[in-house]
């Protein structure tokens, strides 16, 4: 294995990035792209960067964060409401009933190690999301975990795409 000047090194413990997979892999990110912008189609533009901040809250994904928490302020969002994303459940009157299902529905999705996406979770969000709505962001939450975990795992920087 050779040490690019991008890559970190083990004995500097340095986080820098390991690769730019992009470049890399150019029709992956390519088919990424494509596939992020389907998967937000119809939805609010605020609820997907609700839902894409809180997955990148989850997987721990700094690169995915910082970029969403510029796009929901671009978006409008309040800097209150992306404080307290993280508690959002605790923080419960500062989101829509339909924001908090979709939350849960992103929480239940990004956190599979924990089981299946539960019955009751599924179907707050069917209560609130029409069928193809709800097909939508089913496809956001899977669209942004793997955006996380390309950059979880080749340790993109915050702040350089």
């Amino acid at each position: 294995m050779t040490t690019t000047s991008t890559e970190s090194t083990a004995s500097t413990g340095s986080p820098g990035p390991r690769m730019q997979w992009a470049k890399l892999a150019p029709e992956v990110y390519k088919a990424m792209i494509a596939l992020d912008a389907a998967a937000k189609k119809g939805l609010d533009p605020t609820l997907v960067e609700l839902v894409k901040i809180r997955a990148s809250q989850l997987n721990k994904c700094a690169f995915c964060l910082d970029m969403h928490i510029r796009d929901a302020r671009g978006a409008g969002e309040t800097e209150e409401r992306i404080y307290l994303l993280s508690a959002w459940a605790e923080a419960e009157e500062y989101y829509t009933d339909k924001e908090r299902a979709a939350l849960a529905l992103t929480e239940a999705v990004t956190v599979v190690t924990e089981g299946f996406v539960p019955d009751e979770v599924y179907e707050r969000a069917a209560a609130h999301f029409e069928e193809p709505e709800l097909a939508q962001l089913i496809a956001l939450i899977t669209t942004i975990n793997a955006w996380n975990r390309f950059g979880v795992s080749t340790r993109m920087t915050p702040g350089r795409a």
